[in-house]
């Protein structure tokens, strides 16, 4: 009877082990996964506000049009994606370049004193650069995420139970090589 009652214990006690660590990726996961829509809400912001700043800029910003056509084509082809976590290579590729752009457009706008001037314009930036910062504080925010699954993915025992349950650690959000270079802002003025 006493070693009936010790391997039933152990067998809750082991059965309750695997369950934790089950339910453990299954929350890194989700988490992953939310952080990465978070990041999809704040792309969205940007992206309902861009056409809004190349309006006010197209009226005065005659000679940077073939600019603002690329931003609304970027713009058109990360909108037509599916948000889901299928995509997140993709998004990341095209938010790249659209920040590239609009960072061009913004730069561009300097040679402009009525724009620069304009109130309309001087709020559309201001919102612009706040979204900005919600997008960086929402990448920061999926890469903790992606680092808790990355390491419970990889360190033993939750590695074990993560590779039964096809569970994968997912990419980090991070610059590209061309991001991380300095920006001439001579190169955008020409």
């Amino acid at each position: 009877m006493t070693s009936t009652i010790i391997a039933i214990v152990a067998a809750v006690v082991v059965i309750g082990w695997a369950y934790s660590i089950y339910v453990s990726l299954i929350q890194k996961r989700n988490k992953t996964q939310e952080a990465f829509s978070s990041i999809d809400v704040q792309l969205k912001k940007r992206y309902d506000l861009i056409p809004n700043i190349l309006t006010i800029a197209q009226k005065f910003m005659e000679h940077e049009r073939g600019l603002m056509e690329e931003v609304t084509k970027l713009r058109t082809q990360v909108m037509e994606l599916p948000s889901n976590f299928e995509n997140i290579d993709r998004k990341i590729a095209l938010d790249g370049e659209i920040a590239k752009k609009m960072g061009q457009i913004m730069v561009a706008v300097e040679n402009y004193p009525q724009l620069k001037s304009d109130q309309t314009m001087i709020t559309a930036m201001q919102t612009y650069n706040e979204v900005e910062e919600h997008i960086a504080a929402a990448r920061r925010f999926y890469n903790s995420a992606a680092l808790e699954l990355k390491n419970a993915v990889e360190i033993f025992p939750s590695s074990f139970f993560a590779r039964m349950m096809n569970i994968k650690p997912t990419d980090f959000f991070k610059a590209e090589e061309k991001e991380r270079q300095a920006v001439n802002a001579a190169d955008f003025l020409k």
